[in-house]
């Protein structure tokens, strides 16, 4: 009588119970895995009737196949990955009207049971430890086999005589992590390979617990325990995915604690942390189960909402709002965030730009501040994009997230401003201060630039005497002269030191993309091409990117020229400091007349001490 005879014969004389434990220590779980896969099946191949064990459905478990297809479950990612495999090679093997698996959760103390028909159906439901007359608890408390000929247990109206076998499922330090179910009526004769799939999933399990919990640990904020940037970024890239495929809606609400930078500054940053935290554990404790909460920047909580629409996300966002607002923390008072809400696939299918507009709508909602103690919740929706204060706030998310954006945002914001060719000129200056600060964005180094050489021309200009029809048109080209540099890659605009020839050569190119991608597509801001294009010619000839001379330059670009220098003169650079006024008047009058206009250069200076930074 061979071995797998013996091992058969002594199954089929199983009590109604049968005590199981793991036979594998904590390391090299899946070399453990295969060793004994590749063992059970060497075993049964030894057998030169290659033993099948039987089934009185008429048909056959054979061992060699299980095994053979457990070996190609090594590499699976997920929970739900292996035993979808696992529950399909049951389906293959034998006419088994379902599988279900059930893993414990310490938290809510029962074991949540998952189960799966030949069908493809799925069903739940929970069985709590305290239940301890059901057998699912009995093999997971007492880590032994049961055998059932009805499943009434399961309290499920869908399955009624059926025969099961329930196994526990044993980790590797011997500790019960839930149990799985067969249902066969053969259970008793298939019960090693029961006992090997058990054993086998288990060490899965295991495995893939501990890796989650590794990558867990990589991407957890220490502070708040959430998620952190890197972490949540993963997951929503693959939360996106999954709505895809299922043609769902997916939310994400992006949270910012109000005041805490007044509060770290006078309170203390242990006093902003605990603020951090306290909003951080009311939001996992209140959100719902499935929804992922990360901390995205310093202090903005986000959290993904999976199939979940903007009406029921504003519904969250409202509970956890509330739930904060009952929270008084020592010297700070009652907690209060401003509130974004963006939504897959009505605001975007992108995620980079899902994100923006979830964080869009947060400082439109800071803008608006509070009513009645609660934050306005403001989803992308909600809002005009040419609405002043939407404006502002893009051109606030710009500037604070421009080097993880890239410069897909300003071309988006570029085809909305030319898009709109009635503009009132009020409008269109709102709208290219908006459009400027995002530009400036890309180089935190000269914040605010386009700005101040905007109030430097405009000065310059009348101190001239230009009518004022010209002078608020130089200072609208001043504000766009810059605006090139959109396409610009940003490891030339951020360098630090000289730039290569080839960079050079780059950089000198943003006057014509400003003029090209910019303005001539918009007949409103035609008027202002020569400013754009022509504020790097010289007085010499020498400049780009025409190389054009003194009579040739248009007055408003010389203008430009002088105020862009100044300002770049007197602000701090990677480099260099900024220089003092008195240094920054003597390089503009050493290039008079070669590089600049000397009688312009000869008023600046006049005029330049009282214009400040």
């Amino acid at each position: 009588m061979n071995k797998e005879k013996n091992t058969a014969d002594k199954i089929t004389n199983l009590s109604e119970k049968a005590p199981i434990t793991s036979p594998f220590s904590q390391e090299n779980l899946v070399s453990k895995v295969n060793a004994l896969t590749f063992k059970t099946c060497a075993n049964s191949l030894s057998n030169p009737q290659n033993k099948n064990f039987n089934n009185e459905k008429g048909l056959t478990l054979s061992y060699k196949f299980v095994v053979e297809e457990l070996v190609q479950i090594n590499g699976v990612k997920t929970l739900y990955e292996l035993y979808t495999k696992i529950s399909s090679l049951i389906f293959q093997s034998i006419d088994s009207a379902f599988m279900s698996v059930g893993l414990f959760k310490d938290k809510s103390n029962c074991i949540n049971l998952k189960l799966k028909d030949k069908h493809g159906n799925f069903y739940s439901t929970k069985v709590f430890l305290k239940d301890t007359d059901n057998p699912i608890i009995q093999v997971f408390n007492n880590h032994e086999i049961i055998f059932k000929d009805d499943v009434s247990f399961l309290n499920l109206a869908y399955f009624k005589n059926n025969a099961v076998a329930i196994l526990p499922l044993i980790s590797t330090n011997d500790r019960c992590i839930g149990v799985i179910i067969f249902e066969d009526k053969c259970a008793r004769q298939n019960i090693t390979l029961y006992r090997l799939i058990a054993k086998m999933a288990a060490l899965y399990t295991d495995n893939i617990d501990l890796q989650e919990k590794s990558e867990g640990f990589v991407n957890t904020d220490n502070l708040t325990l959430l998620y952190n940037h890197r972490g949540f970024q993963e997951i929503l890239s693959n939360e996106i995915s999954r709505a895809e495929t299922n043609k769902q809606k997916l939310s994400l609400v992006m949270m910012d604690v109000a005041n805490i930078t007044k509060i770290n500054r006078e309170l203390g940053h242990a006093k902003g942390d605990e603020v951090i935290k306290l909003v951080a554990e009311k939001v996992r404790q209140n959100m719902r189960e499935g929804d992922i909460a990360g901390r995205y920047g310093g202090d903005e909580i986000a959290i993904i909402l999976p199939n979940t629409s903007t009406a029921q996300a504003k519904y969250v966002a409202e509970y956890l709002t509330y739930s904060l607002s009952c929270c008084f923390i020592d010297d700070v008072g009652p907690v209060k965030v401003s509130v974004g809400i963006a939504t897959y696939p009505d605001c975007s299918e992108d995620k980079e730009k899902l994100l923006i507009l979830a964080e869009q709508a947060m400082y439109i909602s800071q803008a608006k501040g509070y009513k009645d103690g609660m934050s306005a919740i403001i989803s992308s929706a909600d809002f005009n994009f040419w609405d002043d204060v939407a404006l502002k706030s893009y051109a606030e998310v710009i500037g604070k997230r421009h080097s993880q954006l890239g410069i897909n945002f300003e071309d988006e914001l570029i085809s909305k401003f030319n898009a709109d060719h009635a503009l009132s000129g009020a409008r269109i200056s709102e709208i290219a201060t908006s459009l400027a600060g995002a530009i400036d964005a890309k180089d935190p180094y000269t914040k605010g630039h386009s700005t101040s050489v905007s109030k430097f021309s405009e000065a310059l200009a009348r101190a001239i005497n230009l009518p004022e029809e010209e002078v608020e048109r130089i200072k609208l080209g001043a504000l766009l002269h810059d605006v090139g540099k959109i396409g610009i890659p940003e490891n030339v605009l951020k360098k630090e030191g000289p730039l290569s020839d080839e960079e050079w050569a780059i950089m000198k190119q943003h006057p014509t993309i400003g003029t090209e991608k910019v303005l001539m597509p918009n007949p409103s801001l035609r008027d202002l091409i020569p400013i754009v294009k022509y504020h790097h010619e010289r007085i010499d000839g020498k400049g780009y990117p025409e190389g054009l001379s003194n009579g040739d330059i248009p007055l408003a670009a010389k203008i430009v020229a002088i105020a862009d220098t100044y300002h770049a003169l007197i602000s701090d650079r990677p480099y260099r400091r900024g220089m003092n006024i008195e240094k920054a008047i003597s390089i503009l009058e050493e290039g008079a007349g070669t590089q600049w206009d000397g009688d312009l250069v000869r008023t600046f200076i006049q005029i330049a001490p009282s214009l400040g930074v």
